[in-house]
């Protein structure tokens, strides 16, 4: 899909957005991931702010990024109400540039399913990322049960084409491509959500 169509789209997703900030589910594992967010922190597609929340607010600097002028517009209001610390930048992350160990902490979460290549995000990541520091991802692909996951492949072209981002990647496999490093993770829903904490490779 052509990049601008697919920022066209996520502007217009805003209000999805904010009614899934009341689902619990996510909201237990949005808590046990962010617990370790600290430091100098980068989320990118951060969306209208979803994860602000989360964040221990006493021991983090935010730099959020995402292409969608309406996500930022709404994560700014998101920012206000949370008193979260946080820069907010309308941009491309598979165009994005930082300097080397820029960040204590990169987050993302529920992004990989929309980039062309996540490998190579990823590889930004571990970039952009201290030698210390850490990789936050929480993530949806493909199922470990058989008839789910023929669903998610039969239903892939579709599901692009209504949301922009893809339903049947291998999360744990586009991380073990990349160069970070996993340290640890959690499946849910017979492996369709991730959470993975990772270190970069340097």
């Amino acid at each position: 899909m052509e990049k601008e169509k697919l920022i066209k789209k996520y502007d217009k997703q805003v209000d999805t957005y904010k009614r899934a900030l009341n689902n619990r589910t996510l909201a237990r594992w949005r808590t046990e991931l962010l617990n370790d967010a600290h430091g100098d922190v980068l989320e990118v597609g951060v969306g209208i702010g979803s994860n602000f929340q989360f964040y221990n607010r006493e021991n983090v600097h935010l730099t959020g990024v995402d292409f969608s002028s309406e996500m930022i517009k709404t994560a700014r209001q998101t920012a206000l109400s949370c008193q979260i610390d946080a820069e907010l930048v309308q941009e491309d992350v598979e165009t994005l540039q930082f300097e080397s160990n820029s960040f204590d902490c990169i987050v993302s979460t529920l992004t990989l399913c929309g980039y062309a290549n996540p490998t190579r995000v990823l590889n930004h990541f571990n970039n952009w990322c201290k030698k210390d520091g850490t990789v936050l991802l929480m993530e949806h692909g493909i199922s470990s049960n058989r008839m789910v996951s023929n669903t998610q492949k039969l239903v892939d072209p579709l599901f692009v084409k209504a949301a922009g981002c893809h339903c049947n990647r291998n999360i744990i496999d586009i991380v073990e491509k990349s160069n970070l490093k996993i340290e640890r993770t959690q499946s849910h829903w017979s492996d369709i959500i991730r959470l993975i904490w990772a270190s970069p490779n340097k």
